[in-house]
């Protein structure tokens, strides 16, 4: 459990599915469609979606670039945090928004894994949340020209590697989308 006190609620975090992030992304479809599957089902279950949207120099504010991808839709209601850092809790009201809503676990999609997704898990980790990353709802892109390793293989890492993070109080887990329970 959480280490945060009366915090035993869930959200589902979604991270940077925005047009120029994810234009290139390994799997971008079945990813896409896969966050869009758990935004519908945590919508169902009464369970908060906090949306999470990156600002840079080549993602300026108000450019389609900049833009949730027209597949996943926030509504009105749910939270959209605005971030400049890898760590969608550095510099952000994400953790007002978290603990306004009694949220000590998070279901972690989006992109890129090999940059704001790990940021934010490990941010959310040490900060105490349980977290869980969901294995076939994270994507990156192709940075092998970089010197990285081939996008699938940073995913199968990141997923590899979660599971086996531990903490006192915490948990860290990794899950497929159907596998995904908002009640843990």
């Amino acid at each position: 459990m959480t280490t945060l006190q009366s915090r035993p609620n869930t959200a589902l975090v979604v991270i940077d599915v925005q047009n120029d992030v994810v234009a290139r992304a390994h799997n971008r479809d079945a990813v896409i469609g896969n966050i869009g599957g758990l935004v519908e089902r945590a919508r169902n279950e009464g369970v908060p979606v906090v949306w999470v949207q990156h600002n840079a120099d080549d993602l300026q504010v108000g450019t389609e670039g900049w833009r949730y991808v027209p597949e996943l839709v926030p509504e009105s209601s749910e939270s959209l945090v605005q971030k400049s850092y890898g760590d969608s809790f550095e510099g952000t009201d994400l953790e007002d928004v978290l603990s306004r809503a009694g949220v000590g676990h998070l279901v972690v999609t989006g992109a890129q894994t090999d940059a704001c997704i790990r940021s934010t898990i490990h941010g959310a980790f040490t900060r105490g949340y349980d977290v869980t990353l969901v294995g076939d709802a994270h994507t990156t892109e192709d940075q092998t020209a970089y010197g990285a390793p081939a996008a699938a293989d940073v995913i199968a890492h990141t997923n590899l590697y979660w599971q086996f993070q531990d903490a006192p109080g915490r948990s860290a887990r990794v899950t497929d989308t159907r596998d995904v329970s908002f009640a843990d």
